[in-house]
């Protein structure tokens, strides 16, 4: 169908299935060297095609929520687990990552700095801004929940608040608690010949599932990263010491956070 990259829903190989004990998580969880992905490898290399694949991974003995970017030579270009896990359900069984890479991803039409968040991710405004920060124009970002109105927006607020294009793939709405709504804000909130502004949404699904195509341009997007205002040409950095106090106080402190 002429795509450049797939990209799958969250913790594909499981289908967001999280046991709550060990031995039922070690049944289901992989290491990255697994056959599961040495497939995806290998497909990746016969459709020429980049392949975002998501797994419960086990590593050094604990379980993460993981994608890996499969460029389309085969190669792991990315191995990132979620930093934001969601502590305050399933998700406090698994160990969260510790950083967001970004990689010049090689595609039959150039390269892309790429970079990967995973669902409850985007609602922490730092995750697309590091991602921003580190050269990415291009956010991978696998999905498992209901995307309604405010979630959509937040990933519009982060497209526009970086001049990023974000991809979204959810579950349909006959998996639980899921609705499909996968979606392409392609990070172009302004053109000259579109009064006031256009709508950064160039994609969105309904809820059935299927298998669905959105065309990014890049061009676009990167002639507008030169000359408009949000992303990183006029940001204050050193007023935002405040951003790296760990101190969490009131009413936001939670007890059942993963540290």
């Amino acid at each position: 169908m002429g795509a450049d990259i797939a990209l799958f829903p969250e913790m594909w190989n499981t289908g967001y299935t999280i046991p709550q004990d060990r031995d039922s998580l070690s049944r289901l969880a992989i290491p990255l060297c697994s056959s599961y992905i040495n497939n995806f490898r290998e497909t990746a290399r016969e459709l020429d095609m980049a392949i975002a694949v998501t797994f419960l991974e086990e590593k050094d003995g604990a379980f993460r929520n993981t994608v890996s970017l499969i460029d389309r030579h085969g190669e792991i270009r990315i191995n990132y687990a979620k930093v934001h896990t969601c502590d305050f359900g399933e998700e406090r069984v698994l160990k969260h990552g510790d950083g967001f890479p970004v990689t010049s991803l090689d595609t039959r039409m150039g390269s892309v700095n790429t970079g990967c968040m995973i669902c409850y991710d985007r609602e922490q405004p730092e995750s697309a801004r590091i991602l921003m920060l580190s050269g990415a124009e291009l956010i991978l970002v696998p999905n498992a929940c209901p995307m309604e109105i405010n979630r959509l927006s937040s990933l519009r607020a982060r497209a526009y608040e970086n001049m990023v294009a974000i991809a979204t793939c959810n579950y349909p709405d006959t998996h639980p608690d899921c609705n499909g709504h996968s979606t392409l804000f392609d990070g172009v909130a302004f053109l000259p010949d579109i009064s006031p502004s256009r709508d950064m949404c160039i994609f969105e699904a309904g809820g059935t599932e299927g298998i669905y195509i959105a065309e990014l341009d890049m061009e676009m997007l990167r002639s507008y990263r030169e000359q408009e205002v949000q992303g990183n040409a006029y940001r204050r950095p050193e007023l935002y010491r405040k951003l790296l106090d760990r101190e969490v106080n009131y009413p936001f402190i939670r007890s059942d956070k993963n540290l």
